[in-house]
């Protein structure tokens, strides 16, 4: 049950035994808490270097669906975003300062030395909206190969993203 709704049944309750507030009140806390807090917190958490954090995570979102977990991000003393970390679906992925732990943004280094791969519900309409937001495509959406269907995207400073879609999950065309 949602906690509104519990809200709601306390209240009803409460009006003809005010012990019920007590009883309820406990079972109230755990379903916010158990909304408000993720249920599972994943194991391994990739970390990127960006120049721009607040920019990094703004294209994320917007070319990605990627969103921000508001409770994780570091600000520091003069206002710029030291680290944020963002979801999809099960997955967290940790955006952080350039040079933080020895890690460069491919803008700055000039490479790419990793990519991500990230299996998505809809990988045609995940690719319009990617180009339609200013994703570079690196590798466009070719047939189906080994049961997959997928394209590559570089963001706005140079991390490679692999976007996916089991084969049993695209719909027909015809």
């Amino acid at each position: 049950m949602k906690p509104v709704d519990l809200a709601k049944k306390l209240r009803r309750e409460a009006a003809f035994d005010p012990a019920a507030l007590d009883r309820g009140k406990a079972v109230l806390m755990a379903a916010i808490r158990q909304e408000v807090e993720p249920t599972h917190r994943p194991t391994i958490v990739p970390q990127l270097p960006y120049e721009d954090i607040g920019a990094a995570l703004s294209f994320l979102e917007r070319a990605f669906g990627f969103s921000e977990i508001s409770t994780s991000r570091l600000v520091g003393k003069d206002g710029v975003i030291l680290h944020a970390l963002v979801e999809f679906g099960d997955g967290v992925i940790g955006i952080g300062s350039q040079g933080a732990h020895g890690a460069i943004s491919p803008k700055s280094a000039g490479i790419e030395s990793q990519y991500i791969s990230v299996y998505v519900a809809n990988v045609d309409a995940h690719y319009q909206r990617a180009v339609a937001e200013g994703a570079r495509i690196a590798k466009g959406l070719p047939d189906h190969i080994r049961g997959v269907r997928a394209y590559e995207a570089l963001d706005l400073e140079g991390h490679r993203w692999r976007f996916l879609q089991r084969v049993r999950e695209v719909p027909s065309t015809k």
